[in-house]
């Protein structure tokens, strides 16, 4: 298996980069009747634009993250000794692996016949001893040190200050993140002199830059260090640069591991620079600007392909020095706005009040009960660019922490699991009008297809592809290394949900064309593993789990491999679903399609228990954990569509009664998905309760055990520890509360909670190829407009009133409905 790393038009992978940039729309004023006519929206209110802080951070989740979706840094903010924790995305240790078993589809008849037989303990034991992953996975977070890897730190730029006064108390600190350009700044006063440090990540400049300023001349005086837990180097170069350069363990120690260089280069204004024995020396400067820039010679499926890390690093940082700092800065904040003022949400009236709260302080005092539906609109924005930071076409995917880490052990290896996590990280993507950043998923997905090939057949002697649970850079498909969360089958169908529902976003047939493989091998690997059960004849999954979960067995012990769970026959419904639409609109594959259609029939319906709740297997077992964090049973409500009170009135109530049985409490990304949840219930109450859950202060303890979610005072998610998935889920959830959309629908105001009754939104998107903008008073939409990106036909739904309206592409409409719904 080739796993080097394309360039950015690799004809491989270069179909993903054109297409996911044809319907990316600049905002726009609609006309009533006409084409939409181009207009910068205004800029958030301070409220929903700043995140701030009122002390400097003392551990990670309460530093400022940036980033340019290759290069991260979490910003400190300590007067007296700034500490920048940096990463790049390529800093990966393992290397490619067989990790298939090689007797796994011989023991496959054995397993099936002890599940079909109700001997699911003895058909677990079987699939720990074959039926798992082989050698050493990395499932339980410790892939540093073998094959699998781990997504580690680069490490940390450290600046202590050695002016006169610098160790004297400082006074009037702040320390903000403006959402509206992406930069940090941190202000205070000490020994008399006020002091601003300015920070942020160029796209366009590839480059790490920081200004350091005082109102009074010569007063920034430092010593600044480059430094790493292992692995690494630090020298000076010339008199005013650092390198700090190393190899990454390979899991073999072959060195052939992922080389890295991270260059530092100071232009003062004034004063004398020198650079010695590992430091940067300024005294007595006026002004200050660091520039750091890093890369990686990582082999994979996407990046920048260096061949040589150290000379990409020179190569960035003799760009960016070479430009005035005005322009740099310039540069990029039009690059980051170019996505980020797409949409604009405004909630409530304006409060300032709540603008002069840091944010440890504003989730407190929202989570004691007083309103601030600013907070939530400050919450999707952030998660909007969290995404912008950490996701751009032509790079890897956004991780289990996005690009930020600042460790060598990353919790859970910082990799891309498949179960849910992976999938919201992009479930903001589309409706957020940020289409383009779904690119590094698609391109994962792609690089999946030959190794889960081998997967496939080495584990079934099927056709086509699959992954299970884990992913990494590396081309990892096999199970995971427990029978009790690694064999969940249905992960690589959950993927390719993302592929279908791009283009029913977009109407972008090219983009179908070159992601149908991907679809069609999916369904052609399910289409040859299912099996009949024998109590009704339906045709299920066989060996699976429901995510992460576990039955209970008649003598009270715990099961988690099984027949046909919920969950797995949702997502292939969808897939086949996907997959036979995909090939009509590309007028391929007949007897595919119809074979899809004949098999989707048999498979097990999602069916209602005697207890009234969505049954999550096969049989109506007893859950061993009744509030589990996975609800992966009620994928049909979201992501999927299937469920829903106007269309499905009896499993939407069975589902309610799912999630009330679950509880509302939950890791981070479990609080964003039920939050979704209940939002396409169109219960804006309940999923209002569940915001001001997710938005609970969670307590800065990134080592423990305790999986009780809420909010970082970053505003990280807390799975715990910090997981980014909530974050997306939860910006996502907020959209869906305001516009919902299926092929030929748009509902308006959905689940709109009594904390907002007043507000606006412009700029999301709805499938079908329109854009939505949506005011509303006293809860009833004041002013709706409909924008083609493409589409033609849709019907426009507020409550039980429906509008149908045609349009030609770029042309608006506006919508109006009565004051009941």
């Amino acid at each position: 298996m080739s796993l080097r790393a394309p360039s950015l038009l690799h004809p491989a992978f270069a179909w993903l980069l054109v297409s996911s940039t044809l319907f990316a729309a600049a905002p726009a004023l609609k006309n009533a009747s006409g084409p939409a006519v181009e207009e910068p929206l205004s800029e958030p209110r301070a409220e929903s634009r700043y995140v701030w802080q009122s002390e400097p951070a003392r551990q990670f989740v309460e530093a400022t993250p940036l980033g340019n979706g290759r290069l991260g840094a979490a910003v400190f903010g300590d007067p007296a000794e700034e500490r920048i924790v940096l990463n790049e995305n390529g800093m990966w240790s393992g290397s490619p692996q067989d990790a298939d078993r090689k007797d796994a589809a011989a023991a496959l008849p054995r397993i099936r016949q002890l599940l079909l037989e109700g001997k699911n303990e003895e058909a677990e034991a079987l699939v720990n001893a074959h039926f798992t992953c082989a050698g050493k996975g990395s499932g339980l977070g410790s892939g540093a040190n073998v094959p699998y890897g781990c997504y580690q730190t680069l490490g940390d730029l450290r600046v202590t200050f050695v002016q006169p006064g610098a160790g004297t108390a400082a006074t009037d600190y702040r320390r903000e993140l403006d959402l509206a350009n992406a930069i940090c700044r941190v202000s205070f006063a000490q020994a008399g002199i006020r002091f601003e440090r300015e920070f942020w990540v160029s796209a366009p400049a590839e480059a790490i830059v920081m200004r350091l300023t005082a109102d009074k001349p010569g007063q920034i005086s430092f010593d600044a260090r480059l430094s790493r837990r292992e692995r690494a180097a630090v020298s000076v170069v010339a008199n005013d640069g650092l390198l700090m350069q190393g190899q990454l363990n390979d899991g073999r120690e072959g060195g052939t591991g992922v080389r890295y260089a991270a260059r530092v280069r100071a232009l003062p204004k004034g004063g004398t620079l020198e650079a010695v024995d590992g430091t940067l020396r300024v005294r007595g400067a006026d002004s200050v600007i660091l520039f750091v820039t890093a890369a990686t010679d990582i082999r994979t499926f996407a990046g920048r392909d260096v061949a040589n890390a150290l000379a990409a690093a020179e190569t960035d940082l003799k760009g960016a020095a070479s430009k005035p700092y005005d322009v740099l800065r310039a540069e990029h904040v039009a690059d980051y706005r170019r996505y980020f003022n797409r949409v604009d949400l405004r909630l409530g009236v304006s409060d300032t009040a709540k603008a002069g709260l840091p944010a440890p302080e504003r989730l407190r005092v929202f989570a004691s009960g007083q309103a601030d539906p600013s907070l939530a609109a400050l919450y999707f924005n952030f998660g909007r660019y969290l995404l912008i930071s950490s996701s751009r076409p032509g790079g890897l995917p956004a991780n289990l922490q996005g690009i930020w880490a600042d460790s060598i052990q990353t919790p859970w290896n910082g990799d891309w699991h498949l179960n849910i996590n992976v999938q919201m990280n992009y479930w903001p993507a589309e409706v957020c009008n940020l289409s383009e950043l779904h690119q590094p998923l698609f391109a994962l997905i792609e690089s999946l297809r030959e190794p889960g090939a081998k997967t496939a057949k080495a584990y079934y002697n099927a056709r086509g592809w699959v992954a299970f649970l884990l992913a990494n850079p590396w081309g990892f498909t096999s199970p995971g290394e427990s029978a009790s969360w690694g064999s969940t089958v249905s992960c690589s169908a959950w993927l390719c949900q993302h592929l279908w529902d791009h283009y029913l976003f977009t109407g972008d047939r090219k983009f179908l064309a070159q992601a149908y493989p991907a679809l069609k091998g999916a369904s052609l690997f399910y289409l040859d593993m299912l099996i009949e059960e024998p109590k009704h004849h339906w045709l299920v999954t066989a060996p699976s789990n429901s995510p992460e979960n576990a039955y209970l067995l008649p003598d009270g012990k715990p099961g988690h491999v099984c027949l046909g769970p919920t969950a797995d026959m949702q997502l292939l419904r969808y897939l086949f679903q996907a997959t036979r639409q995909a090939a009509e609109v590309l007028g391929l594959d007949p007897e595919l399609r119809d074979q899809l259609v004949s098999t989707e029939k048999r498979l097990a319906p999602t069916r209602i228990g005697s207890d009234g709740r969505i049954m999550e297997w096969l049989e109506e077992y007893r859950e061993e954990d009744p509030h589990h964090r996975h609800v992966a049973h009620l994928w049909d409500v979201y992501p999927g569509d299937a469920i829903d009170p106007t269309h499905t009135p009896d499993l939407a109530a069975a589902a309610r009664k799912s999630l009330d049985v679950r509880g509302d409490a939950g890791t981070g990304w479990s609080l964003a998905m039920k939050l979704a949840m209940w939002a396409r219930l169109q219960d804006g109450a309940r999923a209002h309760r569940l915001l001001v859950a997710h938005l609970t202060p969670a307590a800065a303890q990134p080592g423990s055990s305790h999986w009780t979610g809420g909010t970082y005072p970053n505003l990280f998610d807390a799975h715990p520890p910090f997981q980014i998935d909530g974050n997306f889920g939860g910006a996502a959830a907020i959209a869906e509360m305001l516009v919902q959309s299926r092929p030929g629908e748009i509902q308006i105001l959905p689940a709109l909670p009594p904390a907002w009754p007043e507000g606006e939104v412009r700029g999301l998107r709805a499938r079908g190829g329109f854009e939505v903008d949506v005011a509303w008073r006293d809860s009833h939409p004041t002013s709706i407009s409909v924008r083609s990106v493409g589409g033609k036909k849709t019907v426009v739904r507020f409550g039980s009133q429906t509008r149908e309206i045609e349009l030609a592409p770029g042309n608006a409409k506006t919508v109006a409905f009565d004051s009941e719904r």
